[in-house]
């Protein structure tokens, strides 16, 4: 095999028809172009995906949010209401591979482009529809995550004292990121048989998976957890605790790691005392256990019990600020930014690494309907053949 060969995008020679807009379907088709699928992002002429304006902040004229979630893509601005739009439109389902969208439930029919046309278009056709609450008696609800964190209770099992949010849209993300293994399997499934399908993932449903343990409390035991601030409900010391300077984040997730906790910090008292002799005992007695660590902590600072308990294996560091996490991912050696001999801008750069096919990084997020007229000549071509 050639190096060309080796470095090929995994996904090279996939078109992709991307629908989508906003963050879940973007995060998805993102995903696919990183790893070398052709991404063809369809907008409104004249206003774009909603997150173009998005800001502040903006970067280079453009909101940081929508450059977040659409590099290697090309634009192409589309009318869908237009008899115009919705023939390359259709031309576009035709020559694809996957089609991508997240509109509310029954607005691609409309454009004469529902999964049953898409299919008669093309039936080899991998079709990806995401949505709030998805197409049945759900589908007329409009759908943000904000809203999505409130009804699939996760706002009930955040922060202290009141319903929080998450500090990011972590539904959508969840979505994208289920709808994206779903997506690959079906592409799977394609080579084997040759057959498309549709592949279909809503928030609420892909929220209550990602909140795994909490949601199986209900599930299985009919547990209705709450909000523990920075604990967690079954493990147990596992939250922040104040130190002489700034916050420490303590995760021990074994009675040896609390063993050495203990010794380490001076408070061997404590791992005989029957209240925390093992994990049942401590999350039983979580408010007494904090008191008796919390009066340590406080004597010295985050970094001085970070750099004494790290090597004994407790898991431990100090709550950064976004600028620290970079730091830190920094002196790890991780490269979590787009590398400057790309010529792109230092976007977050993608999570995952293949030594085969490691993921491509061909060009920033595009402006509006930079690709239009590439495309559709692409299209009229593809047409007349």
């Amino acid at each position: 095999m050639t190096d060309e060969k080796r470095t090929a995008g995994v996904l090279a020679g996939i078109v992709v028809a991307d629908f989508g807009r906003i963050l879940a379907a973007p995060y998805l088709t993102m995903m696919l172009a990183d790893l070398g699928a052709d991404v063809i992002k369809v907008e409104r002429p004249g206003a774009g995906d909603d997150t173009r304006g998005w800001g502040p902040p903006f970067a280079g004229g453009q909101a940081t949010y929508f450059q977040s979630v659409n590099r290697n893509k090309t634009s192409v601005a589309l009318d869908l209401r237009s008899e115009e739009g919705q023939r390359y439109a259709r031309e576009l389902v035709r020559r694809a591979d996957i089609v991508v969208e997240n509109f509310r439930p029954g607005t691609m029919a409309k454009f004469g482009l529902s999964y049953e046309e898409a299919r008669r278009i093309n039936p080899g056709l991998i079709y990806c529809s995401l949505s709030a609450f998805g197409g049945g008696t759900g589908a007329e609800l409009p759908g943000y995550d904000l809203l999505i964190q409130a009804a699939g209770g996760l706002m009930s099992i955040t922060g202290d004292g009141k319903p929080t949010k998450t500090g990011v849209a972590v539904v959508d993300v969840l979505a994208g990121l289920h709808a994206a293994v779903g997506v690959l399997a079906a592409l799977r499934h394609r080579e084997a048989t040759g057959e498309g399908q549709l592949v279909e993932v809503n928030l609420l449903s892909s929220l209550l998976a990602g909140m795994v343990n909490q949601s199986t409390a209900y599930a299985l035991a009919d547990v209705v957890p709450t909000a523990l601030g920075n604990r967690h409900p079954s493990i147990a010391p596992y939250e922040v605790f104040a130190t002489a300077d700034r916050p420490l984040a303590v995760a021990v997730g074994s009675d040896g790691q609390f063993v050495s906790l203990c010794r380490a910090i001076g408070a061997e008292h404590l791992v005989e005392d029957p209240r925390f002799i093992d994990n049942t005992t401590r999350v039983a007695h979580v408010e007494v256990l904090a008191v008796e660590l919390g009066g340590i902590l406080t004597t010295r600072s985050a970094a001085d019990w970070a750099a004494l308990l790290t090597p004994l294996g407790v898991p431990c560091g100090p709550v950064n600020d976004m600028a620290g996490a970079f730091a830190l991912a920094d002196s790890l050696g991780l490269r979590t930014r787009i590398p400057p001999e790309t010529g792109l801008p230092p976007l977050v750069a993608s999570p995952i690494t293949l030594s085969r096919n490691p993921v491509r990084y061909a060009s920033a997020p595009p402006e509006l309907g930079s690709g239009t007229d590439r495309i559709r000549a692409w299209l009229d071509e593809a047409s007349a053949g």
